[in-house]
């Protein structure tokens, strides 16, 4: 059915998704919208918010930012994933990393062209982003609790470029903003017990390596009881429509995670666990939706 070139054509590509982690970026992409027609934008007509040009200069630049940060970040642990994750390891591998560092500058120059399309302001912001995810990927990840804090508020950052945008400083943005950090810390938490094997190997210094597993999973289960601040506000002091189903939701699978966590040993069951967060991160972005159904379908007329 395919010739062999485009066979190879065809793994080349799954394999540049893969690194970049195209399912992560359009999550992020499709976050940023729901939160721009929803959350930051409340009193603006939809129509205009999908369609301003400027919003999607920026989404647009969080994008490439984001994939050109996975490119970065895979390139350096390339080592380490070899036994952390043989499987995608292989499939990473079916592109060089001459290839991958070319499409890193490429990806980087194309999200600070579309920054520069809103503003210098926006420039500035995504070059300073930019050196961010590098010097994280470079020298950061490598130092216990430091690296996991920086890379929670990487992955939030984008956000605060539609934020500032929007010039919308109530405070229930900044509750929901601690809410996904402390959950995206977390999650790196528990990928560096699920880690830990190839860590200790090329000695990368994590809570679990050098604390050992006992102190990470105290640390994890002290930040899971801090989300229950943020989730308690949100239901009770800020009027998020029907959305408090999914931090209900939310505080019982954490429960049930915290139980998980302390039975686990086995890096199949870090990965369960991680797979569990992923879950509530994918969900927490479409339960957006459920803030007010009503008026936003009205604004679509």
């Amino acid at each position: 059915m395919f010739t062999r070139k485009q066979r190879t054509l065809l793994v080349k590509l799954l394999s540049l998704f893969s690194v970049v982690r195209g399912y992560n970026v359009l999550v992020v992409v499709l976050a940023q919208y729901l939160a721009s027609v929803y959350i930051l934008s409340p009193d603006i007509p939809a129509k205009e918010v999908l369609f301003d040009p400027n919003l999607l200069a920026l989404v647009m630049a969080s994008a490439l930012a984001i994939a050109s940060g996975y490119i970065i970040n895979n390139f350096y642990d390339a080592e380490k994933d070899l036994i952390n994750r043989p499987r995608k390891s292989f499939l990473d591998r079916q592109v060089s990393q001459r290839f991958k560092l070319t499409t890193y500058f490429i990806l980087n120059f194309l999200s600070v062209i579309c920054a520069s399309y809103v503003s210098f302001s926006a420039v500035l912001f995504f070059s300073a982003y930019i050196f961010g995810i590098w010097f994280y990927s470079h020298k950061l990840k490598r130092v216990a609790l430091l690296g996991n804090l920086v890379s929670a508020m990487l992955a939030i950052t984008p956000f605060f470029a539609v934020f500032i945008y929007y010039m919308n400083f109530d405070l229930v943005i900044f509750v929901h903003a601690l809410f996904l950090f402390l959950l995206i810390l977390i999650r790196e938490m528990v990928k560096d017990l699920e880690n830990m094997k190839g860590d200790l190997v090329y000695q990368y210094k994590t809570v679990p390596v050098i604390y050992g597993e006992r102190t990470s999973k105290f640390i994890i289960s002290l930040l899971v009881g801090l989300t229950l601040l943020p989730s308690w506000l949100l239901i009770r002091q800020f009027e998020i429509g029907h959305m408090y189903y999914f931090f209900y939701a939310c505080v019982i699978v954490l429960m049930a995670f915290l139980i998980m966590l302390w039975r686990s040993e086995s890096r199949v069951q870090y990965l369960m666990l991680h797979n569990i967060l992923k879950f509530i991160i994918v969900l927490g972005v479409f339960s957006i939706l459920l803030i007010d159904v009503g008026l936003v379908l009205n604004r679509f007329r």
